[in-house]
């Protein structure tokens, strides 16, 4: 992503803002509400088009790209809210993250129940029956259906508690470890920029700061003025 504008009808939230992603990564997106940091990730996958700059994707611009083309490009993306269908089975929900699989839905559903034993126990049960934790779970592996080399997340541990939300860190880094890229957006800044490679301090739209997670938790002025003290 380079040099973006973008925004929502005549309203600009996003200022020339410039970020990459590297293969395996796991980049963290932080700083105050109304920064922008959601707007990345809906301009990233098709659902807001650029209005000015770059979104390329290994070399190819897919900025305005519509949300199901960049879905079959390789990138997966898991809403903070609404990322679940509360009145399909757990099966169901995973059958319907792959609508757009041509072939190898059974196996890789199987592969996805064998990573996440709590969906393989719950199978038959109706989404709504499941805590926030496993919800969450859910929409990581829905969107994982498609097998994409990126996924984009919203706040995964927003509305969940410190235990729960523990757990969910440890689900992105399994995500991770199937060779999954991640772009994540989080508020609780200091658990998901300890286990980013690299993160971003976003402010009015923009990067005010970027560097690995280990150098944005110790420097000073990003803790004062943009993660709390």
């Amino acid at each position: 992503m380079s040099e973006v504008d973008s925004g929502y009808g005549e309203v600009q939230v996003l200022d020339d803002l410039s970020l990459h992603l590297d293969a395996g990564e796991i980049v963290c997106l932080v700083g105050p509400n109304g920064a922008g940091k959601s707007t990345v990730l809906k301009t990233a996958f098709g659902m807001l088009e650029p209005w000015t700059g770059t979104v390329t994707y290994h070399g190819r611009e897919i900025g305005g790209m519509a949300p199901e083309e960049i879905v079959r490009e390789g990138i997966g993306y898991v809403p903070q809210t609404d990322n679940v269908f509360g009145s399909l089975s757990i099966d169901e929900n995973l059958r319907m993250g792959g609508v757009a699989r041509e072939e190898g839905l059974d196996d890789v559903i199987a592969r996805l129940y064998e990573r996440f034993p709590i969906l393989d126990e719950k199978r038959g049960a109706k989404a709504r029956t499941l805590s926030g934790g496993q919800r969450q779970v859910l929409a990581f592996a829905r969107a994982l259906v498609m097998e994409p080399d990126v996924l984009l997340i919203d706040e995964p541990s927003a509305g969940l508690a410190p235990n729960t939300a523990d757990d969910v860190f440890e689900n992105v880094q399994q995500v991770n470890d199937m060779d999954t890229a991640i772009l994540m957006v989080e508020q609780n800044v200091t658990k998901g920029l300890d286990i980013a490679d690299r993160g971003y301090v976003l402010d009015q739209g923009t990067v005010r700061f970027e560097g690995t997670g280990e150098e944005l938790l110790a420097d000073d002025e990003v803790s004062e003025l943009y993660l709390g003290g």
